[in-house]
């Protein structure tokens, strides 16, 4: 009996392998089973809910089914995890210790397995160098898509948040980078050295200068880049020869969209985390997954050039003006697979028959593609893959198994030999019956036959009873409970020629299967291309089909400084009104009406109207149509909102607090170019505190920023700043009161709401009529208290210094006094008439 924690041979070399990956639970290949054993037993037992056991040697083990361990991996790897695959390299032999090594690790932002990875959205790993202007590199393996930028340090984690990388990877170091919610690996700051990462960037691609690819000079950016490739390399034990380039890009080139508006527009996600009533939930109607990653990509990152933007509306409005071109052109898409990760698998040598087929379908779509593709976007040339296409087509069979290495891949008269081979092994199903009935007659044996298992071969096996009839030139194999058996020399004879030529023909057909897959590879750079011009397709064909759908109109986009539109609705809430109509509002935001001032009762639909206009400023400059019947939209360079609450308990910060660091965020960034969405700024501290606020934020935004400003607000003292400036006009949702009721009209219409409506809308709510009546009341109590009156007094200087057209009799008479040659019993004699005609009014 082995002594308990006696190390083995096989424990001996699991841990040697384990030190190549400590950090990572090392699925260890032991038969059919993937195994852990120690503390990364112990870990995966607790995540996969798997029984925790333990060797006779005491050590503590959990295992999963080889063929089903995917589910498993995919369940470490998106809890955080990474995981090392450790695969036998050779037949098991008796005696002998089966050579094992690792051939993969998996981490979140390495994955390749289509089963693990996200289809419709890019699969990110970053890397940063932080700095006072900081290097982010985002590299996604599954398609070879390689960024670069520079970016200050206050909006790196903005950026990160836009992104949503899967794993970032930061020095070891770094201590004051703060990130929640995300999977890092800290990784050696020797990694993110200049010349060191330099040196390995030039070396894979084989260049002499990064000048080529435009970020010669980035410095921390290329820090960032060489420490996101060689870790990648690293990971995936490959040279990743796919990621043929890597592209800068500069945050300031797009509308910019903080955290907080992406939020609050619910643009890809609501707070909840959920997808669907989002913006992208209504535009995505690709019909490949290589367009669904790119229309989620620039709806976070719209255009800022009104010529680029014309340019994708142009190609929209091709598609848009042939509609049942554009249904069967999207037919075809939809037959189309994941090219792009395809491609990358079948760079890396990781596809098996059935991806090669996939490939072929798609490129066999292309011609019909290119026939239906309008004549202006006859530019988008697919590609000629005829001669592709046929040779894998006559190579392999119809239904391909999923394993490239157990035969029955090749179709027949592909190649000669593997003809014959085949031809060998069908006739052994012939010979086998021949002489099973050839030994039933010599024996006299009726119940004999032959039989053939992995462990001992072919065989011949006869019950007990008729065991006085075996031959002595059978050779005793096998005893059984009710039977014995046998071999003889001509059956093994005959079994080594068969078993020798189905494992000729296995080795045959993976060679040729190899040989194809090589003769496929150097259609990748093409195949690549042409995936990212069907993408480009599936994208403005989606744009004509949703606007078809939903009724949108195409929008001018231009360099003026206004926000004009006809019949806006929102592009979310529309769709989910089951039997209600949409009430469409028009919107203009210019040099005469900057900012507007909306007021009205809640569930008016305040907070509706103004995300209504951000989410159609970002379509229009995403390239699609909009919700309207007519817009003249100016380039907005930045949206900003603030909407509703947004506490976080988690880290002390209040409402309040929280509502006014976005607000101090708006007014330190925006621009004249920006479009600034502001719902109930100061609701979250006492009513004169948060009046003070809102009120002074609305004279910053028109005197300092001139930014065009949709302003919602229950403080109806706001409405009084329309006289402080030409710029600010008063808006509201119209309502009607019949009865006790309020009947929203959803109608924006100008002027300030006459009342709040705050005890009809809580009627609404089903409070208790007891409180209502109550409330009633009080309300009536309160609006005759004096000490509102005392309230009116003291805001009264205020509004006399801001809003007076016309000078009092005091003041006309104070500025007309020629203080210096007043005599004191003249000066007091005008203090007493002044203090008499300022009671008087």
């Amino acid at each position: 009996m082995l002594k308990k924690n006696r190390i083995t041979p096989l424990l001996r070399q699991y841990k040697s392998l384990k030190e190549k990956e400590p950090d990572a639970i090392l699925f260890f290949r032991v038969g059919d089973f993937y195994e852990t054993f120690y503390e990364d037993a112990k870990l995966s037992s607790k995540v996969l809910g798997i029984a925790l056991t333990q060797r006779q040697e005491g050590v503590p083990l959990a295992g999963v089914p080889h063929h089903s361990a995917k589910r498993y991996i995919q369940r470490l790897v998106s809890s955080g995890y990474k995981v090392a695959i450790c695969e036998q390299l050779e037949e098991p032999k008796p005696g002998k210790l089966v050579d094992r090594d690792i051939v993969e690790v998996i981490t979140q932002g390495t994955v390749l397995d289509p089963s693990l990875l996200p289809e419709r959205r890019t699969n990110f790993l970053a890397s940063i160098y932080p700095d006072n202007i900081s290097g982010l590199a985002l590299l996604d393996i599954s398609t070879g898509d390689f960024r670069v930028t520079e970016i200050e340090r206050e909006e790196l984690l903005d950026e990160i948040r836009r992104v949503e990388p899967t794993e970032l990877l930061i020095p070891s170091d770094e201590t004051t980078l703060n990130i929640d919610g995300m999977v890092i690996t800290k990784i050696d700051g020797f990694q993110f050295d200049y010349e060191y990462a330099t040196k390995n960037l030039l070396s894979h691609f084989k260049t002499e200068t990064l000048d080529g690819f435009g970020c010669g000079g980035m410095k921390e950016g290329i820090q960032a880049a060489g420490a996101a490739l060689i870790y990648a390399k690293r990971i995936k034990r490959g040279e990743l020869q796919y990621v043929e380039k890597i592209t800068p890009y500069a945050r300031a080139g797009s509308l910019l969209l903080d955290e907080p508006t992406r939020r609050n527009l619910e643009l890809v996600r609501k707070p909840t985390g959920e997808t669907d009533g989002t913006l992208l939930s209504i535009l995505d109607n690709t019909t490949t997954p290589m367009g669904g990653r790119l229309i989620r990509d620039i709806l976070l990152s719209p255009l800022l050039e009104p010529k680029k933007i014309r340019e994708r509306q142009d190609k929209v409005t091709l598609f848009y003006d042939n509609p049942s071109v554009t249904a069967q052109i999207r037919s075809h898409f939809s037959q189309i697979p994941d090219l792009e990760r395809l491609t990358t698998r079948l760079s890396l040598e990781r596809v098996n028959g059935r991806d090669l087929l996939f490939i072929s379908k798609a490129l066999k779509k292309f011609p019909n593609i290119e026939k239906l593709t309008p004549s202006s976007l006859l530019s988008y040339t697919l590609g000629n893959f005829s001669e592709i296409v046929e040779e894998i087509e006559k190579t392999l069979v119809h239904s391909p198994p999923q394993t490239i290495r157990d035969g029955s891949i090749i179709r027949d008269r592909v190649n000669k030999e593997l003809d014959e081979l085949r031809a060998l092994s069908k006739d052994a199903k012939l010979w086998i019956n021949g002489f099973e009935k050839t030994e039933r007659k010599k024996t006299g044996i009726s119940s004999l036959k032959v039989g053939f298992n992995s462990v001992f071969g072919y065989y011949i096996e006869v019950t007990r009873p008729n065991l006085g009839k075996v031959p002595d030139s059978y050779i005793r194999k096998q005893t059984l409970t009710n039977a014995e058996r046998f071999i003889t020399p001509e059956l093994k004879e005959y079994e080594a020629k068969v078993l020798q030529a189905d494992e000729r023909a296995r080795l045959l057909e993976y060679e040729l299967f190899k040989e194809l897959r090589d003769r496929v590879k150097r259609d990748i750079p093409s195949i690549k291309e042409a995936s990212r011009k069907i993408a480009e397709l599936d994208l403005f064909s989606t744009f004509a089909s949703v606007a078809r759908r939903y009724g949108y109109r195409r929008p001018l986009v231009d360099d003026e400084d206004r926000i004009v539109i006809k019949d806006s609705r929102h592009p979310v809430v529309e769709r989910l009104l089951k039997e209600m109509e949409f009430i469409p509002n028009d919107i203009c935001l210019d040099n005469k009406e900057r900012v507007l001032i909306i007021t009205g009762p809640n569930m008016a639909g305040k907070s509706t109207y103004l995300r209504q206009v951000a989410l159609s400023v970002i379509l229009a400059q995403m390239g699609s149509y909009i919700p309207a019947t007519e817009a003249k939209i100016g380039i907005t360079d930045r949206i900003f909102t603030r909407i509703g609450a947004s506490d976080d308990l988690s880290k002390g910060v209040s409402t309040f607090l929280a509502e006014m660091t976005e607000t101090a965020n708006i007014l330190n960034n925006a621009t004249k170019r920006s479009l600034l969405i502001l719902d109930e700024i100061g609701r979250g501290t006492s009513t004169y505190d948060g009046l003070s606020i809102a009120w002074a934020s609305v004279e910053y935004i028109v005197r300092n920023l001139k930014a065009k400003t949709l302003f919602a607000t229950h403080y109806h003292e706001l409405t009084e700043l329309e006289h402080l400036s030409e710029e600010i006009k008063n808006y509201n949702l119209l309502c009607k009161k019949w009865k006790d009721r309020i009947i929203f009209l959803r109608k924006v219409v100008k002027g300030g709401s006459p009342q709040s409506y705050g005890i009809e809308v809580a009627k609404l709510a089903g409070l208790p009529n007891d409180v209502i009546e109550r409330a009633k009341r009080i309300l009536i109590s309160l609006e005759k208290d004096q000490r509102r009156a005392s309230s009116e007094r003291l805001m009264q200087p205020l509004q006399l210094g801001l809003f007076n057209k016309t000078e009092s009799e005091v003041e006309k008479e104070l500025k007309g006094m020629e203080i210096d040659k007043l005599t004191p019993l003249n000066a007091l004699l005008a203090l007493k008439r002044l203090k008499d005609k300022i009671k008087e009014t």
